[in-house]
């Protein structure tokens, strides 16, 4: 048990390092991982305890990075690759997608690839422009891709263990404004949670709110602030967003009846308009309102005087929440 709670941050450090030391075919590599432990230091002291052989700092060369870990993967290793910011992703995609999602099914089993590329995502830390892209449904509707998003330290922990441990290539975004929002005392026993599942945070009766990442913590505001007010609500955390876990999804909306969708990523082509999609179909019968969207804006994330115009807030939730129990078809 360790003697004191951690961060986001510092568990996502602690699982690589369970990771490592239980498994020697784990290995890290990316950008200034090593010797100065990542731009957000999720790997520092790793290189010290485990080598330069298993923690490689590598050049900064994306595209090589992920074709790398391809071919570490495919050779019966577990990489984990650390790209150092979500919009820096993009000269990876041609191994992600042709390759990497595709192995499995190429070589009809005989191959797979164990892979996981790490990277910080979204908005909320004052970066300059390609530092706070939110591009995760770009990833999601990749087949062959897992893309797994925690909200918390211990989803962090959890969820990042069980990547490492999957045999498919998984897509582990951490949303960096969190990082160090808070601390929660974790248990450094290598359990993992499960991959393919929402987490439902909190129970509720009137309404379902759904988000998954930094816009967790303005839910589960949102949450308080209407309960207060009598509103009941139900929060759940996506985390896996491919595959989603659809089953958990119209369960708590066939039981409200309504339901508010949160991401900071854009509206257009967002995760939130494919959850609506399927609620719509699964769930119509039980529908009292149309699902509703809260969400960033159709433009690109603007330089950080205008951040807190485009990203939700908890303002906002609570206002279509409202709007959302008042509908009268």
């Amino acid at each position: 048990m360790n003697d004191n709670a951690i961060t986001l941050l510092e568990a996502v450090n602690l699982a690589l390092a369970r990771a490592m030391a239980d498994d020697p075919d784990v290995v890290l590599l990316g950008e200034d991982i090593g010797t100065n432990g990542g731009v957000f230091r999720a790997t520092a002291g790793l290189q010290e305890r485990f080598g330069e052989r298993r923690v490689i700092d590598t050049p900064l060369a994306e595209t090589m990075i992920a074709g790398l870990s391809v071919g570490m993967a495919t050779q019966g290793m577990r990489p984990v690759a650390e790209i150092q910011f979500m919009g820096f992703i993009f000269p990876a995609f041609e191994h992600l997608v042709a390759h990497a999602a595709r192995m499995r099914a190429r070589t009809r089993g005989r191959l797979s690839c164990p892979m996981v590329l790490r990277a910080p995502f979204g908005g909320g830390i004052h970066a300059p422009e390609h530092h706070s892209e939110s591009t995760e449904a770009l990833l999601a509707h990749i087949p062959g891709l897992r893309v797994v998003i925690p909200s918390s330290p211990a989803r962090a922990y959890g969820l990042l263990l069980a990547a490492i441990r999957c045999d498919d290539p998984v897509i582990f975004l951490e949303p960096k404004r969190i990082y160090r929002a808070s601390k929660t005392l974790i248990e450094d026993n290598g359990q993992a949670l499960p991959l393919d599942t929402c987490f439902t945070l909190r129970e509720g009766s009137d309404i379902t709110l759904i988000s998954w990442g930094a816009m967790i913590s303005e839910t589960l505001d949102a949450a308080d602030r209407l309960a207060a007010e009598g509103v009941s609500c139900e929060v759940i955390d996506v985390a896996t967003l491919n595959p989603i876990d659809h089953a958990t999804l119209v369960a708590s909306v066939s039981k409200t009846g309504r339901c508010v969708i949160i991401h900071e990523a854009p509206r257009h082509g967002g995760m939130g308009a494919e959850i609506a999609a399927t609620l719509g179909e699964q769930a119509r019968a039980a529908l009292l309102a149309p699902p509703c969207r809260v969400t960033g804006h159709d433009t690109l994330m603007p330089y950080y005087r205008n951040e807190q115009l485009y990203l939700p807030d908890t303002d906002d939730i609570v206002t279509a929440v409202k709007a959302t129990m008042e509908y009268v078809e």
